[in-house]
């Protein structure tokens, strides 16, 4: 007597690599094609003013779905390979999880570890492809699908998909989107890897770009650089670390400022407006010289106080004649 059903291929086992949000989308996609054996994430962290112990997100969500989690303190004992290797999974899925797998970690899946990494590899290879994406003023990134080999995301790619980047768009509202097209993915095209449909291809190793990871220093906002320069470090870095200058008027204390949002203007700069020198501040916003060009702040921050539309900084604060926005020289900005 036959079974129904008993025909049907088993779905494969898969243990899943992953710490922030932007992987909490690819592992619910994972578990809509595999087995999720186990999920491994980074260790709870101290966050918030209280500097609680939380833990990270893909923790969240995997307890929710009831999977196993571990979270290890260090990835290069030879007992986490063991420990992995014995589980039998057929692949490992790694999404941000934040640090470099050794390569006895990345043979113990039978079929290998695969990379959801968020850029048009080989460009934007590293830590921090989104940001930098945005800050350089790309036009478009995306997101691959990439077996992965010892080296700093240069092994063969098996799936790609291109999303345009829109001219104001920040780092934050970038990665929510590429989460999802990274998800699609998964969803889509990791099962045809696994039935042998996709061929990875090696990546031209002339044509990469190196994504390295933020620092505090990248906030400093420069306004001596031209103006699409300076509104795409600001939507670069945000959320994280930011931009911040420093408002210099006469009569007044130096005040250091969060430069939240910025719009690019086409009007060209007054002659003899000097690079961080503010010009207007009108419905526009609070419009500042560049070289060449000019911005309009429209999001801003002073020093220990909330976070103002331009509008409500203006109408709380008469600009002095000469207020401009100089740049933070001191280490530790």
């Amino acid at each position: 007597m036959s079974v129904a059903g008993s025909s049907r291929r088993a779905r494969p086992r898969a243990i899943f690599f992953g710490t922030p949000q932007f992987a909490v989308p690819c592992l619910d996609a994972l578990t809509e094609v595999a087995d999720v054996m186990l999920v491994v994430c980074q260790p709870d962290r101290p966050a918030g003013r209280g500097l609680t112990l939380t833990p990270p997100p893909v923790k969240v969500r995997a307890e929710s779905l009831g999977l196993p989690v571990v979270q290890p303190t260090k990835v290069r004992v030879p007992e986490f390979a063991e420990g992995l290797r014995a589980l039998g999974a057929d692949f490992a899925l790694v999404v941000a999880y934040g640090r470099i797998l050794p390569k006895a970690v990345l043979e113990a899946p039978r079929l290998g570890c695969v990379n959801v990494h968020a850029s048009l590899l080989p460009r934007g290879r590293g830590a921090a492809p989104i940001q930098w994406a945005v800050t350089l003023g790309d036009a478009e990134t995306g997101v691959c699908l990439m077996q992965m080999d010892e080296g700093l995301d240069t092994g063969p790619v098996f799936a790609r998909a291109t999303l345009p980047i829109d001219p104001d768009e920040t780092s934050g509202e970038l990665f929510e989107r590429l989460s999802e097209v990274g998800a699609d993915c998964v969803r889509r095209e990791l099962p045809r890897w696994i039935d042998g449909e996709r061929a990875a291809v090696p990546q031209d190793d002339t044509m990469a770009t190196h994504a390295r990871p933020l620092v505090k220093a990248d906030s400093w906002l420069d306004f001596s650089q031209p103006a699409g320069a300076v509104h795409d470090r600001v939507r670069g870095m945000s959320p994280w670390p930011g931009t911040v200058a420093v408002l210099e008027e006469p009569g007044r204390p130096p005040c250091r400022v969060k430069i939240h949002r910025t719009r690019r203007l086409e009007a060209t700069t007054p002659d003899g407006a000097l690079p961080g020198q503010i010009i207007a501040a009108d419905e526009r916003g609070v419009v500042v010289a560049c070289s060449p060009g000019a911005v309009a702040v429209t999001e801003l921050q002073l020093e220990g106080k909330k976070r103002l539309r331009a509008s409500e900084f203006i109408a709380g604060r008469k600009l002095a004649d000469g207020a401009r926005f100089a740049r933070v020289q001191e280490e530790g900005a």
